[in-house]
């Protein structure tokens, strides 16, 4: 052979075993799972808003869909390693094993469905749901990780929607973000403050409740200050955006007056609310 075919061979050969021996450019592991499953690469990986459907049953008979901040990783086995591929309960029992330490609890696993669900609950409320499904030959040259990190409940409304909601109903619910357990309004949540503010510099007769409810994690007592709490905090972001403090009170309700079940975290997330009363 000239040996000037035989280095350009070596080196293409040199070239397709770094290609297939590295993970695909600009991915990384999930912060969540920094670890991966030995002699496995990255394949493709996304992070974007979407919506991605979690199996809770065998079969695929029940399934949830869960919105929020998507991260997926495909993960290829590198057959060039001379090792021997994992079986798919193993992958999923070392995800299983790796989800505990953060927290998560296991929803659903089966080695027959080749899918395991995994959810994360934070001071009562959902944080991230994650999926993890083996696939390709015998269910193990492959496996995805999909991880939903959700987000609190936000909420576009403008001056008119308030002013039309209290003339018609007399109340509106506003989903006012606080700070965890505390009474402190998110930043996010500015924008729903001045929309209310401007609703009241226009209408100047206008004298309104502001009443605070939560969800029902938690003591009743607890609770009901926080919801007390969380009031008087929008009425105090009222008053400092120039609005007559005359004109304002404030109440708490706890978990007295649901609008929706507390058995779901759907109903919850509605349950935790501030509502703007005429008065």
């Amino acid at each position: 052979m000239n040996k000037h075919l035989f280095l350009a061979t070596t080196l293409t050969l040199l070239f397709c075993h770094l290609l297939f021996s590295q993970d695909v450019e600009n991915c990384k592991d999930p912060e969540m799972f920094p670890t991966r499953m030995q002699n496995y690469l990255i394949g493709e990986c996304k992070s974007n808003y979407d919506a991605q459907e979690f199996v809770l049953a065998a079969d695929n008979t029940k399934t949830i869909t869960k919105e929020g901040t998507r991260t997926y990783v495909r993960y290829d086995f590198n057959f060039e390693s001379g090792k021997a591929k994992p079986s798919v309960l193993q992958i999923l029992r070392n995800y299983e094993a790796a989800a505990k330490k953060i927290g998560a609890t296991t929803i659903f696993l089966s080695s027959n469905d080749a899918t395991a669900t995994f959810k994360i609950v934070k001071n009562g409320k959902e944080a991230a749901w994650i999926s993890v499904h083996p696939l390709g030959n015998d269910n193990n040259d492959s496996y995805e990780v999909n991880i939903i990190e959700l987000k609190e409940m936000q909420q576009e409304i403008t001056s008119t929607d308030i002013l039309d909601a209290l003339n018609t109903d007399g109340r509106i619910a506003l989903y006012i973000n606080f700070e965890t357990g505390k009474a402190a309004i998110k930043p996010e949540s500015e924008e729903i403050i001045n929309q209310v503010a401007d609703m009241l510099k226009s209408n100047p007769t206008f004298k309104v409740n502001i009443e605070g409810h939560t969800d029902n994690v938690g003591t009743a007592i607890a609770n009901k200050t926080l919801s007390e709490n969380r009031a008087k905090a929008v009425l105090a972001a009222l008053t400092a955006k120039g609005i007559d403090k005359a004109r304002l009170s404030s109440k708490g309700w706890g978990m007295e007056k649901p609008l929706a079940n507390n058995t779901t975290d759907e109903g919850k997330a509605k349950n935790r609310r501030v509502e703007i009363v005429k008065m």
